[in-house]
């Protein structure tokens, strides 16, 4: 390789890009996601399913979703008529990554502990 040769660079985020995971991966979504992920749930079983979301957070983060593509609003033909949460196909395919955040977190949260003591140790000095 020539020394005139530049080296791979790393990918840039862009702004677009990081609106759209800061709408993906914020507080409510990987939780609605993840419980979409399993089945097609109304409103209130998604709260059930997330007691500490407000309905307001969870109506903001559904819309949200919903605007993004991953999750889709069906009304469904009962009596009385009733409103479903769907993931969609381009929200399925977070799924893995979704899964994959969850067994991250689950696996190294004894680490990010130990860290976030020794941190909060030497900041109290």
């Amino acid at each position: 390789m020539s020394e005139t040769a530049l080296a791979p660079t790393a990918p840039q985020v862009t702004a677009e890009q990081r609106e759209l995971l800061d709408e993906v991966l914020d507080k409510w979504s990987l939780q609605v996601l993840d419980a979409l992920c399993e089945r097609p749930r109304r409103f209130n079983e998604l709260r059930r399913a997330i007691p500490v979301v407000t309905q307001k957070s969870l109506t903001a983060t559904l819309r949200r979703l919903e605007r993004n593509g991953m999750v889709e609003r069906v009304v469904v033909s009962t009596r009385p008529v009733a409103v479903e949460y769907r993931i969609s196909g381009l929200g399925r395919t977070l799924q893995d990554l979704v899964d994959a955040l969850l067994g991250w977190s689950a696996e190294h949260l004894p680490a990010v502990r130990a860290a976030r003591e020794r941190f909060d140790d030497v900041a109290e000095v």
